[in-house]
């Protein structure tokens, strides 16, 4: 059997008296796409920061690609791509000049062309950051993760708050990965649904289940995914996006 890309074992990180990840463990294979879905607080962003290195773990060890994200940042950086929810680019340079950018960190980054019509912005590239909308900017965030040709792509609530054809747009950016390892941080049920192999639920800091969505619904007897989270976790994330 093939060595998992992503290998976390009993992750564990506290802030002061909160408990945001309490012994997570996660094996992600090549290719494949894991969604990891739960309310808001529920440990999701910090899970994804601990194997992005971006956050030290109080316990447990992370690898990615056969890298220690704290101690083997330099070469981390070359096959990991993240893309977080507020993406802190300069507003006055244009699509062009950000990618352009990017891409001089890289020894062998994808051609410039490719990745504004992977994520549909050719006819943006001379507008600036600030001028986009926010689907666009999104979609941007996705380019830029993507530059280097990363082994592996972390992708955290790429979609909150767009209108329903922006959503589309970047799910097809998502979609026209292909040898990509990705972990999707998701509330959205619909659209881990869509992209992801397999899901796993977090609520409190723990992986309550894991398995593909089928697997998931099959296992709570329920009708689709977002009851299955609601057996899982007592959790209605329809209405806690809403309040």
């Amino acid at each position: 059997m093939n060595e998992p890309v992503i290998c976390a074992e009993h992750l564990s990180k506290r802030y002061g008296d909160v408990v945001a990840v309490d012994d997570v463990s996660l094996r992600v294979a090549a290719g494949e796409v894991l969604g990891l879905l739960g309310a808001n607080g529920a440990g999701k962003t910090t899970t994804v920061e601990l194997i992005a290195g971006l956050r030290t773990p109080d316990r447990g060890r992370v690898t990615v690609a056969g890298l220690d994200p704290r101690r083997d940042r330099a070469a981390l950086r070359q096959v990991l791509g993240v893309q977080l929810q507020q993406a802190q680019l300069h507003h006055a340079l244009t699509v062009a000049e950000l990618v352009g950018l990017y891409r001089s960190f890289y020894p062998d980054p994808r051609p410039a062309a490719e990745l504004l019509d992977l994520v549909g912005l050719v006819d943006r590239r001379r507008t600036r950051f600030e001028k986009l909308s926010g689907g666009q900017q999104q979609r941007l965030s996705i380019a830029l993760a993507l530059v280097g040709r990363p082994r592996v792509v972390i992708l955290d609530e790429l979609t909150t708050g767009l209108d329903p054809h922006a959503r589309r747009r970047v799910w097809a950016g998502v979609e026209a990965l292909r040898d990509e390892t990705v972990v999707l941080v998701s509330h959205a049920m619909d659209e881990v649904e869509r992209l992801c192999d397999r899901v796993a639920l977090l609520d409190g800091g723990r992986i309550v289940a894991l398995g593909t969505p089928a697997e998931l619904v099959a296992r709570t007897g329920t009708a689709d995914l977002e009851e299955a989270f609601v057996a899982l976790t007592g959790r209605d994330l329809g209405r806690e996006a809403a309040a």
